[in-house]
């Protein structure tokens, strides 16, 4: 197996309505490249994973540990562990990278979808 792919040979995860990952695995974090639909709401939660994110198209309302804000390109945020927050994408909705340490486990549940073509570059 080669240690290199494209993005779009990477199976779609839904693991909200209206927001897909593309997910990469290493030995001790996760890289995800997030699309989210016009408006897409994802929940308030928590997890065991450090979050460090940035915006690459479109724009976020973001929500972290009570601290809320309009994120747009070029825009980064980092989300300590077991940390609550959500986010609700703009009106053109987005598109970011999410790196993830430890390894997102929990997402290995989702069922990819069918493959298209990324949102991104």
């Amino acid at each position: 197996m080669s240690v290199f792919t494209s993005l779009a040979d990477i199976a779609p995860l839904p693991i909200w309505q209206g927001v897909l990952a593309r997910s990469v695995e290493g030995r001790e974090l996760t890289f995800a490249v997030v699309e989210l639909e016009s408006g897409s709401v994802v929940g308030q939660h928590q997890h065991p994973n450090e979050q460090v994110g940035m915006i690459l198209k479109g724009s976020l309302r973001f929500n972290v540990g009570g601290e809320s804000r309009d994120l747009h390109v070029g825009d980064t945020y980092v989300i300590p562990a077991n940390v609550p927050h959500d986010a609700i994408a703009g009106a053109e909705g987005a598109v970011v990278i999410d790196v993830f340490a430890p390894v997102r486990a929990d997402w290995r549940k989702f069922t990819p979808g069918a493959m298209q073509t990324p949102n991104w570059p």
